[in-house]
């Protein structure tokens, strides 16, 4: 893959940008502004201490290069936007993507028996869940309906009740970034990206921006049972960000997250395509209301990401009628919105996949031996 002006936002010359990438003496945080990548470590060792920051859009950097020689970097030298942030996912935001997890839940995780279910469940509660607003008298309302017809589920209670699902994705580093392989397990036989806007929050709870996100999804897996989540969702490689996040500013604030249209493509190497979209002003929890239920009664002393999750689920039969979609080695995964970017990745399994060796205590020898560690305690 080759990082092109396509990869970054339409109105590039006006957003700022902040990443990670791989230079030669170790991972370091950039600002693009102005068509230039400047080096912020010594304000601003981590992108956790720049989202803590006043004006994270005001660190003054040292100029690198122009925006354009991002081409020479190699993937694997374009690391994902967050690093020390706890990586966390609210799932099932969307009415189509909760009716796909009560048929991946009746289905028992088998994608043969998720046709007979789909059309009934769509008929009897998708109009229900869409104009209900969750928590509400009406959304209780519908739920004593759906418990009498024996139909209720525990996706429905996150979808349409008080109380969001939030998880943990993944760990700290863990994720990775435009270009790198995105790995789904070995042993899974149904399963499919989820495109979706991650927003970046520092430690008190503040937006600061917004990227891309593929919260990898393995549907036979949570199908057999709720309580597999974690090995559905967290596994080597399973979890892209990037390119890079998108400071909020004067030109691009959470308005411009409330109406972004995320869109998917699919390339496989069998040349199976596949296109979709995500729309979020169909999402039933407002961006800063999911943000709200993930802090909780919790402090997150280095910030955390959010997935807001997707409106996706791929029905698209790929290799025989009534399968619909699973992923293939090869498959090559594009996410992408005006104002962020695009996010790109190759699919692989993650047992294939580089393994992920590079965690906090190697970041923190590596700023220390790079001088870097006294310059942010100065700065907190």
């Amino acid at each position: 893959m080759q990082f092109t002006a396509a990869m970054l936002p339409v109105d590039v010359a006006r957003a700022m940008l902040a990443g990670r990438l791989l230079l030669d003496a170790g991972p370091t945080p950039v600002l693009i502004r102005g068509g230039a990548v400047e080096d912020i470590s010594r304000v601003a060792p981590t992108i956790a201490d720049l989202l803590d920051l006043p004006d994270p859009a005001g660190v003054a950097g040292e100029r690198l290069f122009a925006i354009d020689e991002l081409d020479r970097f190699p993937p694997e030298r374009i690391l994902a936007p967050v690093d020390l942030q706890a990586v966390k996912a609210a799932g099932v935001t969307f009415a189509v993507s909760a009716i796909e997890r009560v048929i991946e839940e009746r289905a028992r995780g088998d994608y043969r028996l998720a046709g007979s279910f789909r059309d009934k469940l769509e008929e009897r509660i998708g109009g229900g869940i869409r104009s209900v607003v969750p928590g509400s008298d009406a959304a209780a309302r519908l739920k004593d309906l759906l418990i009498e017809e024996g139909l209720w589920s525990q996706y429905l209670e996150v979808a349409i009740g008080p109380d969001a699902e939030i998880f943990t994705k993944t760990a700290p580093l863990a994720s990775v970034g435009w270009g790198a392989e995105i790995g789904v397990r070995s042993d899974s036989t149904w399963n499919n990206p989820e495109p979706e806007v991650v927003l970046a929050v520092n430690d008190e709870g503040d937006i600061r921006g917004a990227t891309l996100g593929n919260d990898v999804n393995l549907r036979d897996f949570e199908g057999r049972s709720a309580l597999l989540l974690s090995k559905a969702k967290d596994n080597n490689a399973s979890c892209a960000i990037g390119p890079f996040i998108r400071l909020f500013d004067e030109g691009f604030t959470i308005d411009d997250v409330r109406s972004a249209v995320v869109e998917l493509e699919i390339s496989g190497p069998d040349g199976f395509s596949l296109r979709g979209q995500s729309r979020m002003s169909e999402i039933s929890r407002d961006p800063e209301e999911l943000v709200r239920q993930a802090m909780s009664e919790h402090h997150y002393p280095d910030g955390f990401v959010l997935f807001l999750g997707t409106l996706f689920a791929p029905t698209q039969d790929r290799d025989e009628p009534g399968r619909g979609f699973t992923h293939k080695v090869g498959d090559e995964v594009r996410i992408s919105t005006p104002k962020l970017g695009t996010l790109a990745n190759t699919v692989v399994t993650s047992r294939d996949a580089p393994a992920w060796t590079f965690g906090t205590r190697a970041l923190m020898r590596n700023l220390a031996a790079r001088g870097l560690l006294t310059g942010a305690m100065e700065n907190a």
